[in-house]
């Protein structure tokens, strides 16, 4: 029986690495170049040509999306119903969701991304890690949008954790102007909450 328990247990532990294999490759990776002092910038930044710097060329221009910090560079598929699972669960195998009816990059309003979400944890790799890393940002970290090969930044003001029902109200309150949104679930693999972070156009 011991033998039987240990196996499971061991069985159990194997399933939940091979479970959140995305979430722990994407954390290693981070704290990797934290520590080798790498840092991920735009090819177009005066920084690209200084040492321990990795270049991030974007994937697409026409709609898509580099966060420097944590090295992430998605496309971005537009209009896409965030209360229809049928149209954004396959859209999120593949990247990042603008939310149908947000702003467009640039426009007065919030343009809402999302990404990673998933209807059971046993489901988490199926999905792009893309957001799965996004709780690392700050004030002031660095978002580019790239829509029609135009490029537009947004800094960080804000970011938090809240329940499912409580999203609306903290994402209009945070919205006037100019605005980015990324949601994502939290914690990842699980739909319990929402992980968002605001930011706010600052130049084109």
């Amino acid at each position: 029986m011991k033998l039987i328990g240990s196996l499971l247990i061991i069985f159990g532990l194997v399933i939940i690495l091979l479970i959140f294999a995305p979430v722990l490759k994407q954390e290693i990776r981070y704290q990797t170049s934290n520590l080798e002092g790498i840092k991920y910038v735009l090819e177009d930044t005066p920084e690209s040509l200084t040492k321990n710097v990795r270049i991030i060329t974007p994937v697409n221009k026409d709609f898509g999306m580099v966060i420097p910090k944590i090295n992430v560079n998605a496309r971005i598929f537009p209009e896409i119903d965030p209360a229809n699972p049928a149209e954004y669960l396959p859209i999120l195998k593949k990247g990042v969701a603008q939310a149908k009816g947000s702003a467009y990059p640039g426009q007065e309003g919030n343009l809402f991304l999302f990404a990673h979400s998933t209807d059971a944890f046993y489901n988490a790799t199926a999905y792009n890690a893309v957001f799965f890393l996004i709780g690392k940002l700050n004030r002031e970290d660095e978002i580019d949008i790239f829509y029609k090969n135009q490029k537009y930044q947004y800094l960080v003001v804000d970011k938090a954790v809240v329940a499912p029902e409580g999203l609306s109200a903290y994402v209009k309150e945070h919205t006037s102007g100019k605005t980015l949104t990324l949601q994502t679930c939290y914690p990842p693999g699980t739909t319990l909450k929402r992980l968002v972070v605001i930011a706010r156009l600052t130049m084109l």
